[in-house]
Order: structure tokens, then C-alpha cells, then sequence
């Protein structure tokens, strides 16, 4: 039996940017502006536009979700949309508004006019359709409030939307978004249907606070990023921390992925390991010592009750990752 050969989903306006072309050029563009994405990352956002899917991304706090957005807008040169989640999020401040101050004052500059009209009216029904066109035109476009969904609709380059923490709205809201993510439209009842020039590229992020309905689900590429591999790590720190010893880096990212593995609460993800290489490149460390790391573990741990979990074993972390930091390079070196 012969099949129709499988193409990618087109709409009006469509036109795919040489960054995403392929799955290298993805992975190229964002590293272009810093962000150094796996390959599962890059095939994500590839497969997202060339089948016009939102790309619901899972994983810890601090791992690169939201930056993977931003710097998704930026090397595609779009404009970035964000609508950050919290519980009691309504379409007001997700989809639209009408601008109730305008209207108050174009009905008080129109009620001289207004009364005239109905002053010329010969009956009733005649002064109710007389005002209707008023009515009509204080629901007219004019008055609308765009929010960040209606917004990302209307951008005629396209956009990037970010819908950040959606597990931190309430599950009526994920409704909201249904059209939104299938169809890359939004209905509003007064004016009628709005549908994408160009549909952006749709993130959600999530950081698993409660689990997401199978609606939502179903409409989404699903991505997730967790804690990096050591020499994942490396490659970032040499991206965004460009400055730091090459010593000082295995240390740091040895005592890192030393430090995930105890039990605590609140491991450190990628944003604590470049917010904590950054502080010993300002502070000129040379080299991890037990004085150090004690000083600087706030940077790292943002509980406290981990830090005093941690803090007692503290001399014999640091000692392990200074000799991780000595194999590592030993163990690069191939024999000839």
C-alpha cells in the first residue's frame, strides 16, 4: 500500500530560521549566545517548530528550563513572552482585559452625544438600536487589553512564549491554555477568534510541584532536564564562567556532583555551580580549601538545615574533590 510521504505541519506566515534548520544549527545557535544544550534539548526545540508543538519541559529548580526560553528568543532574534504562573492566574492577566478606565472616559466624553441620539429616538427599541453601535464599539479592539498569550499571537515576526511554572497554577487555568497550545488561537467572545500570524514557539517549564492534567499533556513535546553529567558541567562553565582556572574547575564541579549526592533537600543544580564559580573567581580563589568552601556554602545550599548537614563533612568532601581534580585529567589522557 503506498503512503503520502510525512512532512512538518505548516500554517500562514511559516518559515523556518536558519537556527533551526537542524538539529546541530539549534545546538550551534544557542551556543552561539551561551547556552550549551545536550542533544535531547536541541532535537526538542527543532521537533517544536517543525510540527508546531509546545515543549513542556520537567526537572528540578536551577537546571536551565527558563533560560533555555530566553535564550531560544534571543538567537532566533524573537521577541520573548513570558507568563510566570501562580496560583489564582486568570485569563485577565493571561489572555486579555478590556480596559475598563478608557471605556468609563469615552462614556463620559460621549454622554452629550448619547443623550442627543436618544433625545432624536421616536420610541424605545429605536434608542436601544441606536446605542448598540456605541455598546459594540466599546468591546471593539480598540479597548482591549492584550496579555502575554494574546500578545505572542499578534507578534507578526513570531515570538518565543514562555509559560513558566504552570505546575504552580491551579488545574481550571490549564483549560485556559488549551486552544491556545492546539490550535495557536484565542477566542474572545466580544470581537471573535484571533489566530496566529506566525505561531511562536511555545515553553512551558515545570518544576513538578503537582502533577500536570493529561489535556495539557497530550498537546506538548515532553523534555526533561535534570542535574548534568560532570563533563556536561564543564562545558557550561567553560561557556558562561569563562575566566575561572581550568584546576579550579574540575575541583569545583568534582565537590558539586559530591555534594548532590548526600542526602539533603535541596541539592544544587547548574545555576547554584555557575553562581558559586563565579563568586570564587571574584573572591580569587586559586584552588578549593576547607576554609573556602565554609564561607561560600550559602552560595551553593539554599537551606539551612542542609548546610548544617553538610558542614561536618565538609574537610573530607573538599579533599575528595581536590582528588578528583588531579585523575580527571590523567584519566583524558589517551596513550599513543
Amino acid at each position: 500500500m503506498n503512503r503520502e510521504p510525512v512532512t512538518a505541519l505548516s500554517h500562514p506566515g511559516d518559515a523556518t530560521p536558519p537556527a533551526l534548520a537542524s538539529i546541530e544549527a539549534v545546538t550551534a545557535a544557542l551556543a552561539g549566545v551561551g547556552y550549551i544544550a545536550s542533544r535531547q534539548v536541541a532535537t526538542a526545540l527543532y521537533l517544536a517548530h517543525h510540527l508546531r508543538k509546545p515543549v513542556l519541559i520537567e526537572g528540578p529548580a536551577g537546571v536551565g528550563k527558563t533560560d533555555l526560553a530566553v535564550s531560544a528568543a534571543r538567537c532566533l532574534g524573537h521577541a520573548l513572552l513570558r507568563l510566570q504562573c501562580y496560583e489564582g492566574l486568570d485569563e485577565s492577566r493571561a489572555l486579555y482585559e478590556w480596559k475598563y478606565g478608557k471605556q468609563l472616559l469615552y462614556t463620559q466624553i460621549l454622554k452629550e452625544k448619547i443623550g442627543q441620539l436618544v433625545d432624536s429616538a421616536d420610541s424605545l427599541p429605536s434608542a436601544f438600536a441606536k446605542l448598540a453601535g456605541f455598546q459594540d464599539l466599546f468591546f471593539s479592539r480598540d479597548f482591549l487589553q492584550p496579555r502575554p498569550l494574546l500578545q505572542a499571537m499578534e507578534q507578526p515576526g513570531g515570538s518565543v512564549l514562555l509559560i513558566d511554572e504552570v505546575d504552580k497554577s491551579e488545574e481550571s487555568f490549564e483549560a485556559l491554555l488549551l486552544e491556545v497550545l492546539a490550535d495557536y488561537q484565542i477566542t474572545i467572545p466580544e470581537i471573535g477568534t484571533i489566530r496566529a500570524q506566525v505561531p511562536p514557539l511555545v515553553i512551558l517549564t515545570s518544576n513538578n510541584s503537582r502533577e500536570l492534567g493529561d489535556a495539557i499533556k497530550r498537546r506538548c513535546l515532553h523534555l526533561h532536564i535534570g542535574f548534568p553529567e560532570p563533563d556536561f558541567e564543564h562545558s557550561v562553565l567553560r561557556a558562561r564562567v569563562p575566566g575561572i582556572a581550568e584546576q579550579l574547575r574540575l575541583q569545583l564541579v568534582a565537590f558539586v556532583q559530591s555534594l548532590r549526592q548526600q542526602n539533603i533537600r535541596k541539592p544544587p543544580s547548574i545555576a547554584e555551580t555557575l553562581d558559586w564559580a563565579r563568586t570564587l573567581l571574584l573572591l580569587h580563589a586559586q584552588a578549593l580549601d576547607e576554609t573556602l568552601v565554609h564561607d561560600t556554602l550559602n552560595v551553593l545550599l539554599k537551606r539551612e538545615s542542609d548546610i548544617q548537614q553538610v558542614r561536618p563533612q565538609l574537610a573530607k568532601l573538599t579533599q575528595q574533590a581536590l582528588a578528583a581534580a588531579v585523575v580527571a585529567p590523567m584519566l583524558a589522557i589517551t596513550p599513543a
